[in-house]
């Protein structure tokens, strides 16, 4: 008969096609029963932590639910850093541990779903006659609002017998949030008003956008108004006219693109929290831009927000489009003029955003190949690699100083090609973990990492993990700069002392050689050479590459600067 975690398992197995985990006493027989009784795959990984980023990289890369597994006491509390920031990133995981036996608490058991609660994730606890019932629960939760929960296994009943496994009813989705109410109509249309008269109209796009399928309908909306585009960093690639985007908005964004913002005079913005490295701290609008925001939070989350629309992107999008066409077709008319026929692919005429070299604005600054100390200039190094990787990436992105030159210098095709777990929790350490989740969900896919040496060494024992799993199509380019860089930049800069900042220099190219994958050191731009030869190699016959780049720490991000101007 199936067990207590047979159930679990099963159920589970209805729901998700991959599982990420350690095994352990507490999770052993869900396990056993995923292996042997479902056809989910199953990786393991090295690390607990590493097991949670690995399913938090699958769901943002397009895997679907997230699913992590480990056991009890220890193998719990190693998994709280990734798991706040799967609360963080709002991404839907269910993360399925051993818990202590309902006899009571032994010596090394911990209070699970205090530690899970402090962090913003609520646990289900599976018991002998309710197991497929709560797991449908825990993940329906998770999938309804977009946050992990943990799905506790008493270590007592993990291999009784409950029986048959009931069915449990599909998980529907609800229809999209709708705008509504009298007060809500009368800003759709004032700000439908706003775009038809704008002279310098722009749409700035995040991630919620591209969960809710928007890009379409705001492809359309920037059509008819003429507005200039661009995205938050988890958005690149939401606008299907990439001709007239700026890019990504915020720290990372080129200098005279960001300076053309703040000349923008109408400003939506469809699912971007508008954070403060997006807002640049403030500084991403001009006093005089209307900001109107679009999100299916409860209230505007930014206080320059002048006018806020509670609902779906893709919704309100489709929407403001219509009413905007219907107010053109109205001026033509009153004009005595045919009203045009708009299909979302020609401007209706010469607008704001046609007169403009998206080309140059674009433009980030490029300069020689090495810095003052003789190590490489991670700029130079940067748009070399944007020119070599492969076109089919999906950018897997640690935490730490690095992260802008990826956002900066590399282009992807859609947003889920740029994986940045770490960021919503400002952790670092997560790079090497999160490479075989994105690798799993993109199974076409090359994986590019691009992670700093003090998170490469914290994230360490998950190399073995990515070598594993990405070999043939695994490419992690490790910024060496033999220090903890945001630190140096931020600290360093007001003469705090740097040893506690400073790294032994690393060889990555030995550990990568360890862990049966193929490293190489670089020291010029034509080291990056040997990315031509490994892009020419079939998929099947290259090994795991890694790049170990040493590169200066005297070379600040431009998103650094507006970090250091705020601390002081």
């Amino acid at each position: 008969m199936p067990s207590v975690s047979a159930h679990v398992a099963l159920t589970l197995a209805s729901h998700a096609n991959h599982v990420f985990g350690v095994m352990g006493n507490g999770n052993a027989y869900f396990l056993d029963a995923l292996v042997r009784q479902t056809d989910v795959g199953y990786t393991a990984a090295r690390h607990e932590a590493g097991a949670v980023f690995a399913a938090d990289a699958h769901f943002r890369a397009g895997g679907g639910l997230a699913i992590a597994t480990t056991t009890y006491g220890a193998g719990f509390t190693n998994t709280i850093t990734a798991l706040a920031e799967a609360v963080q990133a709002r991404v839907p995981l269910v993360l399925v541990v051993g818990d202590e036996p309902t006899s009571g608490p032994r010596p090394w058991d911990v209070d699970q779903i205090g530690m899970a609660a402090a962090v913003g994730a609520r646990t289900y606890t599976v018991g002998l006659t309710d197991a497929a019932a709560t797991t449908a629960i825990a993940v329906e939760h998770a999938l309804r609002y977009q946050v992990p929960t943990v799905l506790a296994i008493p270590y007592d009943v993990a291999r009784v017998e409950a029986g048959p496994v009931p069915e449990t009813a599909p998980i529907r989705p609800l229809p999209p949030l709708a705008p509504r109410g009298e007060f809500t109509e009368a800003t759709l249309q004032e700000v439908a008003q706003a775009l038809a008269t704008a002279e310098r109209p722009f749409l700035l796009g995040g991630r919620g956008a591209w969960l809710s399928g928007a890009g379409q309908a705001l492809g359309q909306l920037a059509d008819l108004t003429h507005a200039v585009t661009a995205s938050s960093a988890l958005g690149r690639g939401l606008f299907p006219r990439s001709e007239f985007d700026l890019g990504v908005a915020g720290g990372f964004g080129a200098p005279a693109a960001m300076d053309l913002v703040r000349t923008a005079d109408v400003a939506v913005v469809f699912g971007a929290s508008l954070n403060q490295f997006t807002m640049r701290f403030g500084e991403l609008f001009a006093p005089g831009t209307r900001v109107i925001q679009v999100d299916t939070a409860a209230t505007a989350t930014h206080p320059y927000v002048g006018s806020f629309i509670r609902g779906d992107a893709a919704v309100v999008a489709a929407d403001l489009a219509a009413r905007v066409k219907s107010l053109q077709a109205a001026e033509h008319d009153a004009a005595g003029e045919f009203a045009p026929d708009v299909q979302g692919t020609t401007p209706l005429a010469t607008g704001w955003r046609e007169g403009l070299d998206f080309d140059a604005l674009r433009q980030h600054v490029v300069e020689g190949e090495f810095a003052q100390d003789g190590r490489l200039d991670p700029r130079a190094v940067a748009a070399r690699l944007g020119e070599l990787l492969p076109q089919d990436r999906v950018v897997v992105s640690d935490g730490g100083h690095f992260l802008g030159w990826a956002n900066m210098y590399w282009d992807v095709k859609r947003p889920d090609n740029m994986v940045m777990v770490g960021t919503a929790y400002q952790t670092i350490g997560t790079g090497f973990s999160s490479m075989p989740g994105a690798g799993t969900a993109r199974p076409e896919a090359t994986v590019v990492l691009t992670t700093g040496d003090g998170g490469g060494l914290m994230a360490l024992a998950d190399l073995e993990t990515a070598v594993r799993t990405c070999a043939g199509r695994g490419l992690a380019v490790v910024w060496n700069d033999a220090a903890y860089g945001a630190e140096v930049n931020l600290y360093g800069v007001l003469g705090l002392e740097r040893s506690p900042m400073l790294i032994p220099e690393v060889s990555f190219t030995e550990l990568a050689e360890a862990f049966g994958g193929r490293g190489v050191l670089v020291r010029s731009l034509t080291d990056l050479d040997v990315l031509k030869q490994w892009n020419a190699q079939p998929a099947d016959e290259r090994p795991f590459l890694l790049l170990d780049m040493r590169i200066s720490d005297t070379i600040i991000a431009p998103h650094q600067y507006e970090v250091i101007a705020q601390n002081r």
